[in-house]
């Protein structure tokens, strides 16, 4: 018995093709800052400084200053020698979080507002949409783990600085270190 429409296997099924997946762009109705990193004065390979411009980076980064957003536009020119051929070329610009998109005070507002005034990302993203920049809860959710991915270093120092004390103090209770119940509750 032959059921209604296309099996898998038949010359009519449709075949799917994943689409990759894009990088996000920024609104063009925000400012841009263009920020101009020096390319080097002479050539890295055999020091000669007859170089000419090639090309450039653009590293694009999205930043807030509180509740006033726009891009920054990171470029890094490429020399090339003309004695040697050899492509130079500034070192790219420090983000926070590696390959990020965001700049260090909107993931500070992003985690401040998560964590701090324990806003979910739903809302922060719906906030952000009215401003003019919406953001994926999906990319919010990815930078927040990336931040806190950077920032594990620093809370393991700061457990072992805290674990250190005869005694600690929570909710009015004060707890012995090597009791049993402290264990219980670590």
């Amino acid at each position: 018995m032959r059921r209604n429409g296309p099996w898998p296997n038949d010359d009519g099924a449709r075949g799917f093709t994943r689409k990759r997946a894009e990088r996000q762009t920024f609104p063009e109705h925000l400012p841009r800052e263009r920020v101009l990193i020096d390319g080097p004065g002479a050539c890295e390979c055999c020091g000669s400084n007859r170089l000419r411009k090639v090309g450039e980076d653009v590293t694009l980064t999205l930043e807030v200053v509180p509740r006033q957003w726009k891009v920054i536009e990171t470029v890094r020119e490429k020399f090339s020698c003309r004695d040697c051929e050899k492509i130079s070329q500034a070192p790219a610009p420090f983000h926070a979080v590696p390959r990020g998109w965001a700049g260090p005070s909107l993931l500070a507002m992003i985690m401040f507002e998560k964590f701090g005034q324990h806003q979910p990302l739903n809302r922060q993203a719906e906030r952000y949409v009215p401003e003019g920049v919406p953001i994926a809860l999906s990319t919010m959710a990815d930078a927040v783990g990336a931040v806190c991915a950077s920032l594990d270093p620093l809370l393991h120092l700061l457990e072992a600085h805290v674990m250190t004390a005869e005694r600690l103090h929570a909710d009015d209770n004060v707890l012995q270190k090597h009791t049993e119940r402290m264990i219980e509750m670590i």
